[in-house]
């Protein structure tokens, strides 16, 4: 039997807009792929402040989604949450606010997203990539250009 190719993490450098605006491109990306997403936070305000951004983030799309705590959870194409499950069975894991990345097996890839004017953030991610790369996961770092997203490392 082949062994699985290790997991791909990329990191997403915000400078140019909030999470609540670069979130959701990147879902609909994810969406499009046939994958399901699970968006990880570290507390359960934020999860809600996510559910609402993504109903409203714009006028002419949805995107179906719903916070971990509710019954329909794991038919849930997009599952918001801060616990460590994978309900609905997501290929990607997006981890928001420096939450913790937990057991990485079983995802596809995993997409870390912070916060370039945060100092707290940044000091996360950097320890996340020494971290995860260290334990063989293949790390790449996207940065945030004018025109969308330009791949650095």
């Amino acid at each position: 039997m082949a062994e699985a190719a290790p997991i791909e993490v990329w990191f997403y450098h915000l400078e140019r807009t909030s999470l609540e605006q670069a979130l959701p491109e990147l879902l609909e990306k994810t969406l499009q792929r046939g994958w399901r997403a699970l968006v990880r936070a570290r507390d359960p305000a934020r999860v809600r402040e996510l559910d609402a951004a993504l109903w409203t983030y714009r006028d002419d799309s949805f995107l179906p989604h719903a916070p971990a705590d509710e019954a329909s959870a794991a038919r849930q194409p997009i599952l918001l949450t801060t616990g460590f499950e994978n309900p609905n069975a997501a290929a990607a894991l997006f981890l928001v606010d420096g939450a913790e990345p937990g057991e990485l097996a079983g995802f596809e890839r995993c997409l870390v997203l912070f916060d370039g004017a945060d100092e707290a953030q940044l000091a996360v991610a950097r320890a996340q990539w020494s971290a995860i790369k260290a334990a063989g996961a293949q790390v790449s770092y996207w940065k945030q250009q004018a025109r969308g997203w330009a791949r650095q490392a």
